[in-house]
């Protein structure tokens, strides 16, 4: 009886080791490693052959703008569960409003804070 409470578990274990067995296989066998043509090494980009430079740097504004976007997505990720569960908090006479006021006001910081730094303004 104990060894069928674990089957559904080791199921989801041999699959989810397939499946990556599987991804990382073709991924060496149909990647860049296989070198069977040089057209696989060489840049594409929409169907014209790359002149120049393959790898350009970025600045530094690209890398924070997508930093600022995950904060700004996790904040997201944790505030929608949050509005889920409120009534229930709410029906248990549990107060969360708190810890979420300073979540918000922690992010609010930060925000005012890169403003002031002039994190969002792409020319200076």
């Amino acid at each position: 009886m104990a060894t069928s409470a674990y089957l559904p578990f080791l199921i989801q274990v041999v699959l989810a080791a397939a499946i990556t067995g599987g991804v990382i296989g073709a991924s060496h066998l149909f990647g860049q490693r296989f070198k069977k043509n040089k057209i696989k090494d060489s840049a594409y980009e929409c169907g014209v052959p790359a002149e120049g430079l393959v790898h350009t740097r970025f600045s530094v504004k690209f890398y924070l703008t997508a930093l600022l976007f995950m904060l700004f997505d996790l904040e997201i990720v944790i505030l929608i569960p949050w509005t889920f569960i409120y009534r229930e908090f709410l029906a248990n006479n549990i107060s969360i409003i708190g810890p979420i006021a300073f979540f918000i006001g922690v992010l609010i910081l930060g925000l005012v804070y890169e403003i002031k730094k002039g994190a969002l303004q792409w020319e200076k």
